[in-house]
Parts: C-alpha cells; sequence; structure tokens
C-alpha cells in the first residue's frame, strides 16, 4: 500500500472512530466502535489497490452515514419544546 493510500486509510479510521464516539447511546456507540475495528483488522492484510479503494469508498459512505445521523439526531427535539442552554436556576417556577 502506498503510504498516501495508507495515511488515507488512518485518516478515515480515525475519522470513523471519532464520529462514532458522539453516539449518546453506550450500546450504539460502542457497537460502532467494535464493527469500525474489526472490519479494519479484518481488511489489513488487502494488497489489491482496487479492493482497497472499494473499501475506502464504502468506508467514507459509512462515514457520512454516521455523520448524517449525528445531525439529525441533534433534530429530533420535539416541536415547542424549549432547550434551555443552561441550568434552570433553582427559584425557577417548572410547570
Amino acid at each position: 500500500m502506498a503510504a498516501s493510500s495508507r495515511a488515507q486509510v488512518l485518516r478515515l479510521y480515525r475519522a470513523l472512530l471519532r464520529e462514532s464516539q458522539r453516539f449518546g447511546s453506550y450500546n450504539y456507540r460502542t457497537y460502532a466502535i467494535r464493527r469500525i475495528r474489526d472490519a479494519f483488522r479484518e481488511n489489513k492484510n488487502i494488497k489489491d489497490s482496487e479492493k482497497i479503494e472499494e473499501l475506502v469508498n464504502k468506508a467514507k459512505a459509512n462515514l457520512e452515514i454516521i455523520h448524517r445521523q449525528m445531525l439529525s439526531v441533534g433534530n429530533l427535539q420535539p416541536e415547542g419544546t424549549i432547550r434551555p442552554s443552561s441550568p434552570p436556576s433553582p427559584d425557577a417556577l417548572w410547570l
């Protein structure tokens, strides 16, 4: 594997792990991280550049899916719900 290709794969691996750390649910987070590590370990000995390129493209697509999911989860706040920017003061009246 060429050095630039290796660097690209490592950047992609780190980006996938970093983005997966943002899952709020412990189960989703640990599953995603485990799957990423297992997939990269399983394919670490592949020498065929076409196969590597195919796997890199698949990983990029998965990174985009994770990224979109993180963006959409943040927008799932029910309409009309107010998200306080700071914790309410103890003397605030909440009904």
